[in-house]
């Protein structure tokens, strides 16, 4: 699919739900705009000339576009902080993961399961924590999964409901879709921490005890074969 073509398809998943308290108003004329602005990116984005920019260069180039546009949106004011999130979040939608790309920038988070399109949550610190993301519908959430195979030469659908791949940065990704998954497409992301994990930080997550490290401990230094076994989760 050419990218023009996809982006334009992913106009429709613009209303992607972040729940930040707002009113429902003010957010139903972000979300609008939010679409205004990627239909306007589109149109006037050198989609040629992506390709050659780096990752930074094409956040620059989508942000001079969207200031220049939504300086001509005089009839719906934003503050700074609102127009900071409108660009980010059409970045996210045109060349990230939609709603997920907060949660991928977040180092402390470990683990990312989407359960549903309503139903995300993280796990940081060894605790799983239930969040406000949300994608709009299946659809988006598929789309996000289409684009997350397609990077490693990978296809998804009916025929093949189950795939495993990686992001850029190194994270495993397994996605499941029907009729392999009951209640729609279900995602998960395992990230790599930044830094290594620690012997100290296991006990003190208590994914060990204190006598099981030791005792492994006096394993390496004895320079004996360990076998650890198990699940990754």
């Amino acid at each position: 699919m050419a990218l023009r073509e996809r982006l334009v398809k992913d106009t429709g998943f613009l209303t992607t739900v972040n729940n930040n308290g707002s009113d429902g108003s003010g957010q139903n004329m972000f979300q609008e705009m939010k679409s205004r602005l990627h239909r306007a990116l589109i149109n006037r984005m050198d989609l040629t000339k992506l390709s050659s920019l780096t990752a930074e260069q094409v956040r620059e180039e989508v942000a001079r576009l969207a200031e220049s546009t939504l300086a001509q949106e005089a009839a719906t004011p934003l503050s700074a902080s609102e127009r900071e999130r409108l660009i980010n979040e059409v970045h996210h939608e045109l060349f990230g993961l939609g709603p997920l790309e907060p949660l991928l920038a977040d180092s402390t988070i470990s683990d990312i399961l989407v359960n549903s399109h309503r139903t995300i949550y993280i796990e940081r610190r060894g605790k799983l924590e239930l969040t406000k993301v949300e994608f709009k519908d299946d659809e988006h959430l598929m789309r996000v999964i289409e684009r997350i195979v397609s990077t490693v030469g990978r296809r998804i659908d009916e025929s093949s409901p189950m795939v495993d791949a990686r992001l850029r940065d190194g994270s495993r990704v397994n996605a499941i879709i029907p009729p392999l998954s009951i209640d729609g497409p279900v995602l998960s992301i395992r990230r790599f921490g930044a830094e290594p994990l620690r012997m100290a930080t296991l006990v003190e997550n208590k994914a060990l005890t204190k006598e099981i490290a030791e005792m492994v401990q006096m394993c390496v230094v004895a320079r004996l074969n360990v076998l650890i076994s198990g699940g990754t989760g």
